[in-house]
């Protein structure tokens, strides 16, 4: 029996394939590649010493998914597929609405169609939209701000009714906070295309060289030093979450909601300045007006993932700084680096 790991070339979803491939699980990746690079999984493979049967398809057609779900014994799916980018899906929000919902849709219908009905899905803690009452619990009422974080409230609710109407359906939501770091052997991590989305590849290419400063949204927020604060969670914490929730879903049925964070904040002069301690560099940056629809202050209650899950963030501050910093510093150009040896590769940790 396999697992279908749609997405399985991106940032968590890479690094979830090792996890998985690791703990033994078959593994199926289904990428078009469109937000990734075919590298990835020559660096999964080398990290794990197993082959990974790749689909470079497009998910939304539904034909794409009930050939793989014919050819193969598929227990389960963990799907990441879809388009991320917050500031793209406002210039664009009917091509996130036509990729990222359409898609689950066609997923959904192809799984029941194959009576395959355990899903973990790859959600996000913008469902919360611009609640501030932190800690977030999972329970609180929903919303979102910007078209991206609107595709998945849809989906979750989607997810809902799908069991509503058959409760012999297993699915975990997982609302991710802010995925930091990489594997601990610098072979795979995060891989922006053109300028980045997220803090983290934005402070590790201007410490690399590869640009001239940090941009601060804004720095009168009412936090500690003005910036906004996030709980950023390291992205092998995040791996070990996707396994922890497939095993409940393989054991059990329902739909759960449950945060993936640290349940600590940080805000972002304290991220500039351990990635100063760690690189031993200074990483210059300038501070610009507020972005729309930004709050002061969001992080995680992890409680519910811990009570039910059994699944806890174990690495800290330093550890998400040193491995986002190993993976830049081998890799200047990302996944367009030329290929390091594999001397020495650590297995995961």
């Amino acid at each position: 029996m396999s697992i279908l790991v749609t997405g399985g070339a991106g940032y968590i979803g890479s690094h979830t394939c090792v996890e998985l491939l690791n703990a033994g699980y078959e593994v199926i990746v289904l990428d078009n590649l469109a937000n990734s690079n075919q590298e990835v999984l020559k660096r999964i493979e080398a990290l794990t010493d197993q082959k990974v049967l790749h689909y470079q398809r497009d998910m939304c057609h539904q034909g794409v998914l009930e050939e793989i779900f014919r050819r193969h014994s598929i227990e389960a799916v963990i799907h990441f597929a879809g388009l991320k980018a917050v500031g793209e899906s406002v210039a664009e929000p009917l091509k996130y609405y036509a990729t990222n919902v359409m898609g689950a849709l066609s997923l959904c219908e192809v799984m029941a169609h194959f009576n395959v009905k355990k899903l973990v899905f790859s959600s996000s803690a913008t469902v919360y939209g611009s609640l501030e009452n932190v800690p977030l619990p999972e329970n609180v009422p929903l919303s979102a701000t910007n078209p991206y974080g609107r595709t998945k409230l849809m989906i979750e609710h989607i997810l809902n009714d799908i069991y509503r109407a058959d409760p012999s359906w297993s699915i975990a939501k997982l609302r991710y906070f802010n995925p930091v770091g990489a594997h601990p052997s610098g072979l795979i991590g995060e891989d922006p295309h053109g300028m980045p989305n997220n803090l983290v590849p934005f402070i590790t290419q201007v410490a690399v060289g590869k640009r001239q400063s940090v941009i601060i949204f804004g720095n009168d927020y009412d936090t500690c030093d003005g910036t906004g604060v996030r709980d950023y969670v390291h992205v092998m914490d995040l791996a070990h979450g996707h396994l922890k929730a497939l095993k409940s879903v393989l054991e059990t049925t329902g739909v759960e909601a449950y945060n993936l964070g640290t349940g600590k904040g940080y805000s972002v002069l304290q991220m500039i300045h351990a990635f100063e301690k760690v690189t031993g560099r200074s990483i210059p940056y300038t501070v610009t007006n507020r972005r729309p629809g930004d709050v002061a202050m969001s992080y995680a209650d992890p409680a519910k993932a811990q009570r039910i899950l059994g699944w806890t963030a174990h690495r800290n501050l330093e550890k998400m700084c040193e491995d986002a910093w190993l993976w830049q510093r081998n890799n200047p150009d990302g996944y367009a680096t030329e290929v390091p040896r594999w001397d020495n590769v650590s297995a995961p940790i």
